[in-house]
């Protein structure tokens, strides 16, 4: 009876997980532009060019800058308003709301309305800058080849900061609070108290918060699509948005899917080997 009722959901993941999976493996050994029939095989010959491509290359680093500027200021970010709201301080739940709302936002919005702030004419962006610059000229933010990535940053961790302190608040809740307090009995300042006590007590949902925003930033699309497609000349590209316009935009969709792959792969070992080998512990923990 268990099985019957388990099937339904099985054929969904087969029919829409799995047979596009094995379906792309199959298109990324062709040049194929997505019409007529399979014909031109090249092998590997996709993987080989997605590699000597300095483009996908660049669009690799773009990836990993987000990730490392995730990991640097917006996990600190959600943490430190995840402190400073965790206690019974007025309007707590009010500030929760605002903090968190950005995330239930979809990305496509969040990319329109960001589009708008950081227009150079009449953009509020470039109004508050040359509200507390004097001479300050307006800026095409989103047009400058240095400044692109960092400014959709800014939007990446004003989207998604309100998820990771909504993690760390749960983590802080699972704290028991007689620990903290007889450390400060005890004489220990607040600052030793959070560094030898809350932290290391946060280790679990520090792991998992690294895991969802190192997946997530090797992951992004919607919100860079919208906001700039990956250019100007291709300096917010990332490998999404990389695939999708080789993919859909050129035609070219046996290389796309061979992007595809190759996108899952890196996922996939990173998915594979940081809970191995990070959270190891806080899984047999979990288990045990």
């Amino acid at each position: 009876m268990v099985t019957l009722m388990l099937l339904p959901a099985l054929a969904v993941y087969v029919l829409f997980v799995l047979y596009p999976m094995v379906r792309a493996i199959w298109y990324s050994l062709y040049d194929w532009n997505g019409l007529g029939p399979l014909e031109d095989y090249v092998g590997l010959g996709n993987f080989e060019r997605i590699l000597n491509d300095n483009v996908f290359r660049m669009a690799l680093r773009h990836n990993v800058t987000i990730i490392v500027l995730s990991l640097v200021i917006q996990l600190p970010v959600a943490l430190a308003v995840a402190l400073m709201i965790r206690d019974n301080i007025p309007g707590r739940a009010f500030f929760r709301t605002i903090f968190f709302l950005p995330y239930v936002l979809s990305e496509v919005i969040t990319g329109v309305v960001w589009t708008f702030i950081y227009r150079p004419q009449n953009g509020v962006m470039n109004g508050i800058l040359g509200a507390i610059w004097p001479g300050y000229e307006p800026q095409a933010i989103l047009a400058d080849t240095g400044m692109v990535l960092y400014a959709v940053f800014v939007v990446i961790t004003w989207k998604f900061f309100g998820f990771h302190m909504i993690l760390y608040l749960a983590g802080l809740q699972n704290i028991p609070s007689e620990l903290e307090d007889a450390a400060r009995v005890d004489g220990a300042s607040s600052m030793r108290v959070l560094r030898d006590i809350t932290l290391p007590l946060l280790g679990p949902t520090f792991r998992v918060s690294v895991f969802f925003s190192v997946l997530g930033s090797l992951q992004f699309f919607d919100l860079i699509w919208i906001m700039t497609k990956g250019g100007p000349v291709n300096a917010s590209n990332t490998m999404a948005t990389y695939m999708y316009t080789y993919g859909f935009t050129r035609f070219q969709l046996g290389y796309g899917a061979a992007v595809s792959l190759l996108i899952f792969g890196i996922c996939f070992v990173f998915s594979i080997l940081y809970p191995r080998f990070v959270m190891r512990r806080d899984l047999e923990g979990a288990v045990t």
